[in-house]
């Protein structure tokens, strides 16, 4: 195991240790959790349903589908199965709710918005949306159904705010199937970048953020790179390692015989990480457990990038983080990023290790509150049951905030008026040279993207090298 998912290891143990007293109240307190939600349903009835299936995610049954609950709660499975798989009530209002309350419990100006999708495998084909495709969590194609996640993570907590079904290609075009499963008739096919920017603008004015951050599979797609420009957003996202970019603060080649100037070649990023010299790595400085720091390096230049065989118009940052295994390896991660050249290399840190925190709350969400827990088949059903697990998921997040010796959130130190107990990863860079162009960071600006024009940007690449 590498050593600083060991850390965070024992730190999420040592979090998990929990006092006798802090459960009794829990069913009251979690009846009145849920009033604002199920306030939103129509009947009693939905909301004695909703209370006992909530219930069911956070008791301790091995399996936390419908049946299960229902037995839990001493009654017929078939009323609990018909609100969840066939009762026509609307889900939205309490993610709406949710976001609401993430954003007053958790928000900050430079909170982080992370997207992220999450396989669940079944079996058959019955399963809405449900076909061969990849799945992360096995590493290979599988059968399964995707969900794409929105999370929110700042100093106080992390936390999953909204989700939205794949639904692929092969679904959205035949009818029958539609049909079958309930899929609604005004759902179309959407990419999963699409369904992230429609969960971007949904949630993005009312969440308070200054960067955008997932993992590759946002990173790689020139087009969702330039929708979050379009909406002066500033993100910092995960590449492949055969990226392609070009540095600008490489010297430029001989001009060719005729005079024309040449300009540096592509090159995989991987690459351009091989050939950096040592003096020009930035040590990050980790703090966290007793077992002494974690230290990270971190490397940097401005690029333009070349992904999905399309050569971007603007500057971007490339980032590179490294850490050394213990068989003494470097283990890499790059990333692109249309930040100001002024960001310091501590802020790029702290969001490249919020976007881990999305992968903590869905590890919660599916260990502790059955996200992936049910045996539904329809659409109502599959939204139904994500809906009321992410509220369950929610309700652990604070009952835990209180109790904590240490906060499980991302770097930096919480503002003074905040009195919940707070520590957190306290970064540091230890810089070998001169100064860096990265030394201050302007948080005026906090979502204002920096893209520029590459015959601008030129100019400033040179003024920076």
């Amino acid at each position: 195991m590498e050593r600083r998912f060991r850390i965070r290891l024992e730190e999420l143990l040592n979090d998990a240790e929990v006092r006798p007293s802090v459960l009794q109240g829990v069913l009251p307190r979690l009846e009145s959790f849920l009033q604002p939600f199920v306030g939103a349903l129509q009947s009693p009835e939905q909301r004695i349903n909703a209370q006992h299936y909530v219930q069911g995610l956070l008791s301790d049954l091995d399996g936390k589908d419908v049946e299960s609950i229902a037995y839990l709660h001493d009654r017929e499975r078939q009323g609990l199965q018909k609100f969840m798989g066939q009762a026509e009530w609307d889900h939205r209002p309490l993610v709406t709710e949710l976001a609401r309350q993430i954003a007053a419990e958790l928000s900050e100006d430079d909170g982080v918005l992370v997207f992220d999708p999450s396989a669940f495998v079944k079996k058959g084909t019955e399963s809405v949306g449900v076909q061969r495709q990849w799945c992360g969590r096995l590493g290979k194609v599988e059968n399964c159904q995707i969900g794409i996640y929105l999370g929110y993570v700042s100093r106080r907590e992390h936390a999953l705010v909204d989700f939205r079904m794949f639904l692929p290609q092969v679904w959205a075009k035949r009818k029958r199937r539609r049909a079958k499963a309930g899929v609604p008739k005004e759902v179309r096919f959407q990419t999963r970048h699409e369904l992230m920017l429609d969960m971007l603008d949904e949630h993005g004015s009312i969440l308070p953020h200054a960067w955008i951050a997932g993992d590759d599979e946002l990173g790689r797609c020139s087009w969702f790179r330039q929708q979050l420009r379009e909406r002066d957003e500033r993100y910092l996202l995960a590449v492949p390692s055969n990226t392609l970019v070009r540095d600008l603060k490489a010297p430029e080649p001989p001009s060719t015989k005729s005079g024309r100037a040449c300009k540096a070649p592509f090159q995989r990023v991987a690459r351009w990480c091989a050939a950096v010299p040592e003096k020009a790595w930035q040590s990050i400085e980790v703090r966290a457990g007793e077992k002494g720091p974690l230290v990270v390096q971190a490397a940097w230049t401005l690029v333009q990038a070349r992904t999905e065989g399309k050569v971007s118009d603007v500057m971007e940052i490339l980032v590179v983080f490294r850490e050394k295994q213990s068989d003494g390896t470097w283990k890499h991660d790059y990333l692109l990023s249309n930040a100001w050249v002024t960001t310091s290399l501590q802020e790029f840190a702290r969001v490249f290790k919020a976007e881990h925190r999305i992968e903590e709350c869905l590890q919660r969400a599916k260990g502790e509150a059955g996200l992936a827990d049910y045996q539904v088949r329809s659409w109502e059903g599959w939204h139904h049951h994500q809906t009321l697990a992410l509220l369950a998921t929610w309700f652990l997040t604070q009952e835990a905030r209180p109790e904590k010796k240490t906060h499980s959130c991302i770097d930096g130190a919480a503002s003074a008026e905040d009195d919940r107990p707070v520590v957190e990863w306290d970064v540091e860079v230890r810089s070998p040279g001169a100064d860096s162009p990265h030394d201050e960071s302007p948080f005026e600006e906090k979502r204002r993207s920096a893209a520029l024009p590459l015959a601008v940007s030129q100019t400033l690449a040179a003024s920076t090298v």
